[in-house]
């Protein structure tokens, strides 16, 4: 369990700091990014989160099932529909706000606009952040094996990728709603600490009841795919020319299967 808990903090610990790393960009520009950009970078996440997903979190799910001499499609499917379930819930419950848009999400608040834009990302941080830390949990229990934690390291890598735009995305918007910088790069980053939170509560759960495991891989994977088709894909398409992210959805999945497929090999 100790060591599935130390990979699964090293992973979500990386991803973390690549959103805290995107959002020191607050210091080095004060404008924000530009919308043709914005749409490829939304269409970069989604395009890694649908691979990560179907590679990293649904397959080994349905191997994961089958080791322990059942069938793989109960747990998959099962854990797919609970995950998508968790995120619609935390969608309608939590007050938050996407960068461009004048109404909130989510049950009333009095929360102010900044921190309604911080929980907006933090909400799409969740899923990142569980799929990364089972990812190394499972690799830790299968003994260290080196696919397992190639396959890990790939994950966490693509993760990482989208983090870095993804929090320079929040602390950019934030500083032009007039925080000072130094604020703007803490908001922005703190919005990736649910990563490795969440990162390592699934793994206390699937270390506590192993069979779970196939489960929360295949949750992991039905939150993400929440994200990407109820939020990511349609910001990535809105204005003209949504070809760039119709474009970047394609880059992100092809960067994401190559780093699955080459690593995990």
């Amino acid at each position: 369990m100790l060591a599935s808990l130390s990979w699964a903090a090293t992973g979500t610990g990386f991803t973390f700091l690549m959103t805290a790393l995107g959002s020191a960009l607050v210091f080095l520009f004060r404008g924000s990014i530009r919308p043709g950009v914005q749409r490829i970078f939304l269409g970069l996440a989604a395009g890694i989160m649908i691979a990560a997903s179907v590679w990293s979190l649904l397959i080994p799910a349905i191997e994961e099932a089958q080791a322990l001499g059942g069938s793989g499609l109960v747990p998959a499917a099962g854990g797919f529909v609970l995950g998508v379930g968790f995120l619609m819930l935390m969608d309608c419950l939590l007050p938050h706000l996407h960068p461009g848009s004048a109404t909130p999400e989510g049950l009333s608040s009095s929360l102010q606009r900044t921190t309604l834009l911080v929980l907006a990302v933090t909400l799409h941080n969740i899923p990142e952040g569980m799929a990364v830390g089972l990812s190394f949990a499972r690799a830790a229990q299968h003994s260290g094996s080196v696919a397992m934690n190639a396959g890990a390291l790939a994950l966490a890598l693509g993760i990482g990728l989208q983090n870095f735009p993804e929090g320079a995305a929040i602390s950019l918007p934030l500083r032009q709603e007039g925080l000072p910088a130094w604020r703007a790069f803490l908001l922005g980053a703190m919005s990736g600490v649910v990563e490795p939170i969440f990162g390592i509560l699934v793994v206390l759960a699937a270390g506590g009841i192993e069979p779970l495991m196939p489960w929360l891989l295949s949750f992991a994977a039905g939150a993400m795919m929440y994200v990407v088709v109820e939020e990511l894909i349609p910001e990535a398409h809105l204005g003209e020319h949504s070809n760039a992210g119709t474009l970047g959805v394609m880059a992100g999945f092809v960067l994401m299967m190559l780093l699955d497929v080459a690593l995990g090999a």
